[in-house]
């Protein structure tokens, strides 16, 4: 099996800080002139399940009633033995998409941008009419799920970014973004030990906040899951399988953290959580293919994630215990 770099040469910055690139394909969706049509049976959405940006457009997908009107295509955990970074259909019958029909998932971009020469990323949603992608913006695509697509969601279905919140949330998704999402990544790509010691130092100090943070209520934002409680699972739910060792953010497990670790299990109890977080894929990914450090491929058997599975107790810091969700 050939290693792919997860990263391009300009994604890591002097002093061996690694950078993100840019998303390529931005247009948000709407009604507004440039902008993407909401249509029903006009999208499908490629996702691979150990990607946590694709991991958190699949779970809104569903929490919002979304599955008959976008679907979905899912891509191998294991990369495709190219001399690039890319994602491929060998989960399907001969290797290919049933929709779109295509092997790669660079085949998509291609044919949006012939000329792009960035890493080829989910979540990306692909425009039926035409085969091409048409946005990648994986840090909007969930807000756009909850907001343009509204007259597309299922009855009752539950606010996650209700308007008088938004600023707040807004705010805590950029500190969740920056310090935890892409901080356990600053750690796993650093190429220099003053990089890599400060990027797990900042993932330990949000740790240190978010616990204080839930040991006095349910979620993020109080009594109900909101769009900010989706974004910090997704990094939880593969910190101890994959970035605890794989990327030597060490200091301590998610277990360690009574808080964080009752809070993770209470939102993996969620069909939408619990049924979209694959640990198997999650490992293999990680340490098969993502990893330059294990040449042998060996997978490891551990954390037992049966443990994910016990009952978390947090109703008890809730004033509407029944309900995890504020509905319309």
């Amino acid at each position: 099996m050939a290693v792919v770099d997860h990263v391009t040469n300009g994604e890591i910055q002097n002093g061996g800080k690694f950078e993100r690139q840019k998303n390529r394909f931005v247009t948000p969706f709407g009604e507004g002139e440039g902008e993407l049509p909401v249509e029903k049976d006009r999208y499908r959405l490629l996702w691979a399940p150990v990607c946590p940006w694709a991991n958190r457009s699949i779970i809104v997908r569903q929490l919002l009633g979304l599955e008959d009107v976008i679907s979905v295509g899912t891509l191998d955990p294991i990369r495709p033995d190219v001399p690039w970074s890319d994602w491929a259909f060998t989960l399907d019958e001969g290797d290919v998409d049933p929709v779109l029909g295509i092997h790669l998932l660079s085949e998509a971009y291609k044919k949006a941008d012939p000329d792009y020469h960035g890493r080829y990323t989910v979540p990306a949603l692909v425009d039926l009419t035409t085969g091409a992608v048409v946005n990648n913006d994986y840090f909007n695509l969930t807000l756009y799920f909850e907001t343009a697509w509204k007259k597309f969601h299922k009855e009752h279905a539950p606010v996650l970014y209700p308007e008088e919140l938004r600023e707040e949330i807004d705010q805590l998704n950029a500190y969740i973004f920056h310090d935890v999402n892409n901080g356990v990544y600053k750690a796993g790509f650093a190429t220099s030990q003053e990089a890599y010691s400060n990027a797990v130092q900042l993932v330990f100090n949000a740790f240190d906040v978010l616990e204080e943070r839930l040991s006095k209520q349910r979620f993020l934002l109080g009594d109900y899951i909101t769009e900010a409680d989706v974004r910090l699972y997704v990094t939880l739910a593969r910190f101890d399988v994959a970035y605890y060792n794989g990327f030597r953010v060490n200091k301590k497990m998610l277990r360690d953290y009574p808080n964080l670790w009752g809070y993770a299990r209470d939102l993996y109890a969620v069909d939408a959580f619990g049924n979209n977080t694959h640990f198997e894929a999650i490992k293999k990914h990680y340490h098969l293919c993502c990893l330059k450090t294990n040449p042998n491929n060996i997978l490891p058997l551990g954390p037992d994630v049966e443990a994910w599975k016990e009952p978390a107790g947090r109703e008890r810091l809730s004033k509407d215990p029944d309900n995890k969700f504020q509905y319309e």
